[in-house]
Parts: C-alpha cells; sequence; structure tokens
C-alpha cells in the first residue's frame, strides 16, 4: 500500500489548516477526525461503542458529548447540542451513531467509489462480499513483506495484519466488509484532490 502513509500525513495537514476556516459544526467535527488520518472516523467509532453500554447502537446527548470529549474533539456546548439535535431526526433524545459516522464520511465521487469497488471485487476471490485470508491468498504475495523475509511472521500474520489495515478498529475480526473498505477509502480518499490522481494511486496499488 504505498503512498497510504504519505497520503495521510498530507490530509492531516491540509485538515488542520482548513480547520480555522470552516464554521459548520459537522464539517468541523469531519476536519478534527482527518486530522488524525484516514482512521480518525473508525476511532470515534470506537470511543462510541465503548460508551454504547447497553449495545443499543445509539446514544444520548451526555453519552454524544462524553465521546467527543474522550476523543480529543473540540466542539463548543451549542456545537454540540446542534449536531446532535440535527441527528435526533424523531426527536427522542438518541441517535444512531452508525448513521452519524456515515454522515462523518468524506464524501466520494462516484468514479472515486467505483475504482474502490473495483478492488473489493479484486480482492474478494470468493464474491461472497467479504475479504478473508483465504480471499488474499491469490492476490496478495505476502513473500515480499520484510517480517516475512526476516521469519519473524507467517504468511498467515502478513496477511491478517494486512486486513487489519482496513478492518473496524473496535471490532478485528479477519474479515473486511465493503462498507470498511469503503469507509478506509473515503478517509484516504479525503487527502487527494483529483479524481484521476486516486484513481491512478488505486489502479496502480492494486494492478487493476
Amino acid at each position: 500500500m504505498a503512498g497510504t502513509a504519505r497520503h495521510d500525513r498530507e490530509m492531516a495537514v491540509n485538515a488542520r489548516r482548513r480547520l480555522s476556516e470552516v464554521t459548520d459544526p459537522v464539517e468541523k467535527l469531519r476536519l478534527q477526525c482527518l486530522s488524525r488520518g484516514s482512521s480518525g472516523i473508525k476511532g470515534l467509532g470506537r470511543t462510541f461503542r465503548v460508551l454504547d453500554d447497553n449495545s443499543n447502537r445509539s446514544l444520548d446527548m451526555k453519552e454524544f458529548t462524553k465521546g467527543l470529549n474522550d476523543f480529543g474533539l473540540l466542539l463548543e456546548k451549542d456545537e454540540a447540542s446542534d449536531l446532535f439535535q440535527r441527528f435526533d431526526r424523531d426527536g427522542n433524545g438518541t441517535i444512531d451513531f452508525e448513521e452519524f459516522l456515515v454522515m462523518l464520511r468524506p464524501p466520494m465521487s462516484k468514479a472515486r467509489k467505483e475504482v474502490v469497488m473495483q478492488a473489493f471485487r479484486k480482492l474478494d476471490k470468493t464474491g461472497d462480499g467479504v475479504i478473508t485470508i483465504e480471499d488474499l491468498r491469490g492476490v496478495y504475495n505476502a513473500k515480499y513483506h520484510p517480517k516475512y523475509q526476516n521469519g519473524e511472521w507467517s504468511e498467515e500474520q502478513v496477511f491478517r495484519t494486512f486486513l487489519d489495515n482496513f478492518d473496524s478498529p473496535y471490532d478485528k475480526d479477519g474479515k473486511v466488509t465493503q462498507e470498511e473498505f469503503l469507509n478506509y477509502y473515503s478517509g484516504v480518499s479525503a487527502s487527494i484532490d483529483t479524481d484521476i490522481y486516486f484513481i491512478v494511486m488505486m489502479t496502480t496499488a492494486w494492478k487493476l
């Protein structure tokens, strides 16, 4: 995955720079997450998951503001309240945090989504909508990995670590769904200005 770390750094710098210019709470939060790299939004998801004691995938206002604080995101009290109300569509005092995270995800153009899905389909050799270690055997060569070469890791460990890049941080199960793959690349995409450059990066990385 050459280039991803560099894109992450660029994205973090751009996000921090743009933070001073935005006033919309959603955009402000999105940029604060992106300033931590492409896994920032997934990290916020993990914080919310920890706070969701009864596992109903929803948060009340108190849990929501605690989650933002615990993750180190800075919003004024009225901004947090405005944000919460925007997502509490039925006015019942709770928000679905999965929906909230999808809204935070940087939008991707149709062309970018298509190339991401092309890469996903290439990796998903069995075509069951999930990428597993079994799928990777035919498309990803572990033998070039330095830790495999020096005997530190087995082929299995190389594959698992590779999958963990894309997997949801709070639920690493060695399986990567379309949603998780798109989540990961929406973060990477945010650091790349043009569709053409993003598409070239994807086609080169995955030999599409």
